[in-house]
C-alpha cells in the first residue's frame, strides 16, 4: 500500500505543479498590456471610434484590453482642422480624468489622429504619458495636395467640400457623434504640405532632426514614437487597396501607404516605418485583410502596449 500512497502523492505534486503552471502562463498574458496609463485611441480622417460592431481600429481595442489595458476610443470631428479635432480630444481626456481620476494618458493616432494627439501634447503636456503616432503625415500628404489642386482648377472645391462634410455628417450619426462640427476644407489644408508644415513650425515637440530621420524620443517629459506602412496593394478581397493604388501615383518612386510617404510618417522615435501595410492595413482594416506575409497589426500594437509598460507609462 505504501507505493500506492506515493504514487497517489506523486500524482497530486504534479497535478498542482500542471494547475499553477498555467496559472502563472494565465496571469503573465493577462498583463501583457497593462500599461500604469489608460490607452486612447483617435481615429483619422472620416474615422470613428465604433459604427456598431466594427472598430476603426479593428480588434485592436478588445486584445489590448485583454491583456490587462486599460482603453479608450475618442470620437473627433471625421473632418475638421488638426486644432479643432485637438480641443475635442483634450475635452474628452479631461472628462476621463475628472470621471476616473486617471492623470495622464498614452495617446495613439492613426492618420490625422497623429496629428490630433500631438496638438495635445504640446497645449497640454500634464495629461501625456506618450505620444504614438501610426501613418501619420506630418510632413503633409501629396494627396492632399493633389486634391487641392485638381479641385481648384477644376472649380470644383466647394462641390467635393460638401460631399465629404455630407459624409463625415452620416458617419459622425451613426457612431454616435453627431454633434461633432465637420468642415472638410480646414481637414485638406491640415493634411496638405503647407498645413503641415505651420503645424509644425507652431508644435514641433518630437520633430526629426535630419530629413527623413528620427526627432527625440522624450520632450517635456512625453515620449514620442512612430510608424508606419510601405505597401499598397496587399491583398486582392480588400475593396479598399483600389483606392489606396490610385493613390499612390501622386508619390511617384517615393515609398508610401497610399496616402502617407515614409518619411512623411517619421515623429520622434521611428520604431518602424517599412511594416507590408497599406493606409488602411495600419488599422487592421477592412476586416482584417492584409498581406499574406505581412506583419499582424493587432500583435504590432499588443506589442506597443508592452514597450509603453516596460516603460513605466
Amino acid at each position: 500500500m505504501n507505493w500506492q500512497s506515493n504514487w497517489r502523492a506523486l500524482v497530486r505534486r504534479c497535478m498542482v505543479g500542471v494547475v499553477a503552471g498555467c496559472a502563472c502562463i494565465a496571469a503573465s498574458a493577462d498583463t501583457y498590456t497593462q500599461t500604469q496609463h489608460p490607452i486612447v485611441l483617435v481615429h483619422g480622417l472620416l474615422g470613428f471610434d465604433a459604427l456598431g460592431p466594427v472598430q476603426y481600429f479593428y480588434g485592436v481595442p478588445s486584445e489590448l484590453r485583454s491583456g490587462g489595458a486599460v482603453v479608450y476610443t475618442a470620437s473627433v470631428s471625421q473632418s475638421n482642422s488638426t486644432e479643432v479635432r485637438g480641443e475635442q480630444l483634450l475635452k474628452e481626456l479631461q472628462t476621463l480624468k475628472a470621471r476616473y481620476g486617471h492623470t495622464k494618458f498614452n495617446l495613439i493616432g492613426h492618420s490625422h489622429g497623429g496629428n490630433t494627439v500631438r496638438y495635445v501634447a504640446a497645449v497640454a503636456p500634464g495629461l501625456v504619458a506618450s505620444v504614438t503616432t501610426m501613418g501619420t503625415p506630418h510632413q503633409g500628404s501629396k494627396v492632399a495636395d493633389a486634391v487641392a489642386a485638381l479641385t481648384g482648377s477644376t472649380g470644383t472645391t466647394g462641390a467635393v467640400a460638401a460631399v465629404v462634410n455630407g459624409l463625415s455628417s452620416v458617419i459622425a450619426t451613426l457612431s454616435g457623434s453627431a454633434g461633432n462640427p465637420q468642415n472638410a476644407l480646414a481637414s485638406l489644408k491640415s493634411l496638405s504640405t503647407a498645413g503641415a508644415a505651420d503645424f509644425n513650425r507652431r508644435f514641433p515637440q518630437g520633430a526629426p532632426t535630419s530629413s527623413c530621420g528620427s526627432g527625440p524620443a522624450v520632450v517635456n517629459g512625453i515620449r514620442y514614437y512612430s510608424m508606419g506602412g510601405t505597401s499598397v496593394g496587399t491583398n486582392l478581397l480588400d475593396v479598399s487597396d483600389g483606392f489606396l493604388v490610385a493613390s499612390s501615383v501622386f508619390f511617384g518612386f517615393e515609398a508610401n501607404d497610399g496616402l502617407v510617404s515614409r518619411c512623411s510618417s517619421h515623429w520622434g522615435q521611428v520604431l518602424r516605418d517599412n511594416y507590408a501595410w497599406n493606409h488602411i492595413d495600419e488599422i487592421n482594416h477592412v476586416f482584417g485583410l492584409r498581406g499574406l506575409f505581412s506583419s499582424d497589426p493587432v500583435s504590432v500594437y499588443r506589442a506597443h502596449a508592452n514597450r509603453l509598460k516596460g516603460a513605466g507609462l
